[in-house]
């Protein structure tokens, strides 16, 4: 058997609104669970972004961060991820900066880009209608792979909500057109942050309460591209997104630690890879706890937005064919759900395959309770690992 020091665990808040469950309940129940994460033993909390969304309560995460981080006392908070191109970088830094000044301690600002522009999803949307047609074959990417017990699923053909996105574009207030210089926007948070930013005429800028604040800087990607790149090059952490794109995870680690260059904040490459977990006493009550998934994925898919997630009994009722099935079987394949033994030997092939230095855990169940228990369990059985 392959030698394995098991990496920490951290958890990715989505800060889900269950069903019957108002937003501010959903504020709390992250609260709660951070408490709770914190007294298991998981180094980091991390609350993700969602705009627009009925069924998520993240929409400022950078609000919520320093609440939860005066409810906890030494597990680090941060967000993943900021997504940039819905502020402006000084905006970015300075809102760092106020969450480290009232958290009372550290903040680690996980940097992300924005979805595809309307002009790709219209171009998806046409790509899609040939695929259907039999006009143009899927493409090069095969069947779901197992890799050294990690499970790399095929691309799913999804419908592509294009108005939608057009309308939370408008709102977000995001520029239409080429995607912004990714690049540039990282390098002027840290510029804003350690005070070397310049402006084109060399005039220098104070962003206060984010200059010389304790912010950790953090990219976060999902394919083999310009995130990745960008990590790399500037010598930053990196966050590698199986969770919700599973298909190209060992390609974007890879192209990380190929472009990586050491900084005077990093030597050497440091991953965290994200993965969606469900832990019960047994794999057929995770399974029974995990069936809202695939439903709470199939209405982020066809309709832009996630729905507040439904409890087991609820879905049971509804109704699911295959049709159904296609368009959630990647996430829903990639998804680590079992009893702590089922989950400790996947998330171990995981970070295996990857060399993730971490592992960020993000739980989806309709009772905070049961995510609690989720988190609780694994982070027993992950001890067990390391003794």
């Amino acid at each position: 058997m392959t030698p394995f020091s098991a990496p920490p665990l951290s958890v990715l808040d989505l800060v889900l609104v269950s069903a019957g469950e108002t937003p501010a309940e959903a504020l709390e129940n992250s609260i709660s669970l951070a408490v709770a994460a914190e007294k298991l033993g998981y180094a980091r909390y991390w609350i993700a972004e969602h705009h627009l969304y009925p069924g998520g309560a993240g929409g400022a995460a950078y609000m919520l961060a320093p609440v939860i981080a005066r409810a906890t006392s030494t597990i680090r908070v941060g967000t993943a991820v900021t997504v940039i191109d819905n502020y402006s970088p000084v905006h970015a830094a300075e809102i760092a900066g106020t969450a480290a000044a009232l958290g009372g301690r550290g903040f680690d600002l996980g940097i992300g880009r924005g979805g595809p522009s309307v002009d790709q999803l219209e171009s998806s949307r046409e790509k899609n209608a040939k695929i259907a047609s039999g006009e143009l074959a899927i493409g090069p990417n095969g069947p779901s792979r197992v890799v050294d017990g990690v499970t790399l699923p095929a691309f799913s053909t999804l419908p592509v909500a294009v108005e939608r996105a057009a309308l939370n574009d408008r709102l977000l207030s995001r520029s239409p057109g080429a995607p912004a210089d990714f690049a540039g926007q990282v390098t002027d948070v840290l510029g804003f942050l350690d005070g070397s930013y310049r402006s084109p005429d060399g005039l220098e800028v104070v962003a206060s309460p984010a200059l010389g604040a304790d912010v950790q800087v953090w990219v976060h990607g999902s394919s083999p591209g310009l995130s990745a790149s960008v990590a790399g090059s500037l010598g930053l952490p990196f966050g590698a997104n199986y969770h919700n794109f599973p298909q190209l995870v060992l390609e974007t680690v890879a192209a990380y630690r190929e472009a990586f260059v050491p900084s005077e904040t990093l030597a050497a490459p440091h991953v965290i890879v994200s993965a969606d977990v469900l832990v019960a006493e047994t794999d057929e009550r995770a399974a029974w706890l995990a069936s809202p998934f695939g439903h709470w994925l199939y209405d982020i898919r066809t309709t832009y937005q996630a729905q507040p997630y439904r409890s087991p009994g609820d879905v049971a009722a509804l109704g699911w064919d295959a049709d159904h099935e296609a368009m959630v079987t990647d996430r829903v394949q990639a998804r680590i759900v079992g009893s702590p033994a089922t989950v400790v030997e996947r998330l171990r092939a995981l970070a295996l395959a990857t060399g993730a230095d971490e592992l960020l855990v993000t739980t989806s169940a309709h009772s905070n309770a049961d995510r609690i228990e989720s988190y609780r369990l694994l982070a027993e059985a992950w001890a067990a690992v390391t003794e």
